[in-house]
């Protein structure tokens, strides 16, 4: 019997987009021999994800779960907005978030990671696209934990409790009361999912970001002195934080303070100094680049004829 290593499998797995326990067992059975074993998955139909893999998956839901002190956003998409309505399919999203809230990780430590009823969450996800038909991916998870206080949550344009189109967590440390953290932390996530800030404020935007910022004041302001463009430079970046760093935005719910002055103000409510440490904000799809379809030549095709 030939010993199956780590890497056989992953390597099968590669090959069919079959679960790690199904590879396992696949080479065993045929004692190492890797295209025996992808004939033996393929024979059980165990490698239908493998098929699936290519298609642009850009549909779905995004996942949050909090609990108390902590939270997370995962995002797991589908290659249509229909496979988001399937139960099977939002309770795998669920599960997911359930499973990142407890174990934590990024997207590799996650799909490694132990799922509810056997085998890993990759398994899962494979066991889904060969029972659902389409590609399925785990995009992307973020995770926020205080040591005191708690993690406001909200999902916009909510299909099930947790899961929807943008998902947004925020972080409050305090020891202030949790019944108006709680409220504080649901409305602080409705403003990000609203306004889609970048940063916390200026000093956490990324410095790539900043130069970008500061190389078009300067071609703005070309020609003028250096301490002038200086100032100039000073009051653009200010500028820049009031419409893209949280802290500094112009809070929704009330549009004559920022954020900041709301959350220095809502100390006396909570009985102990407020700090917003983080937030994260996933919107389904965003940066992926979908297949454009051209509905017309579709039909036009589908009836024997042309433009």
């Amino acid at each position: 019997m030939a010993a199956i290593t780590a890497a056989m499998v992953k390597e099968l797995r590669d090959k069919t987009g079959a679960g790690m326990m199904d590879c396992k067992t696949a080479l065993s059975a045929n004692d190492g021999n890797m295209e025996a074993a992808v004939d033996w998955l393929r024979a059980k139909g165990l490698s239908k994800a493998a098929k699936k893999a290519g298609r642009v998956a850009a549909e779905g839901l995004v996942a949050v779960s909090v609990q108390g002190n902590e939270g997370v956003v995962v995002e797991v998409n589908s290659e249509t907005d229909f496979v988001a309505r399937n139960p099977e399919f939002q309770a795998l999203a669920k599960t997911i978030a359930d499973v990142a809230l407890e174990r934590g990780g990024d997207v590799d430590a996650l799909l490694g990671h132990h799922y509810p009823g056997g085998g890993s969450v990759q398994d899962a996800i494979a066991n889904a696209i060969a029972t659902i038909g389409e590609n399925m991916t785990l995009r992307r998870v973020a995770a926020l934990k205080v040591s005191s206080g708690l993690t406001g949550s909200y999902v916009h344009g909510a299909i099930a409790d947790g899961l929807g189109k943008i998902g947004v967590i925020v972080a409050l440390e305090s020891t202030g009361k949790s019944d108006e953290l709680a409220a504080l932390g649901r409305q602080l996530a409705m403003h990000v999912a609203a306004t889609n800030p970048v940063a916390l404020d200026l000093a956490s935007v990324a410095p790539d970001v900043l130069e970008r910022e500061k190389a078009i004041l300067a071609e703005k302001n070309a020609g003028k002195p250096e301490h002038v463009l200086a100032k100039i430079t000073e009051s653009g970046l200010k500028s820049y934080a009031k419409e893209y760093c949280l802290l500094e935005q112009a809070y929704i719910h009330d549009g004559s303070k920022s954020v900041a002055q709301v959350l220095k103000e809502i100390e006396g409510k909570v009985g102990a100094p407020v700090q917003l440490t983080g937030f994260a904000r996933f919107a389904l799809g965003e940066g992926i680049e979908k297949e454009e379809q051209d509905f017309a030549a579709e039909v036009a095709a589908a009836g024997g004829t042309t433009g």
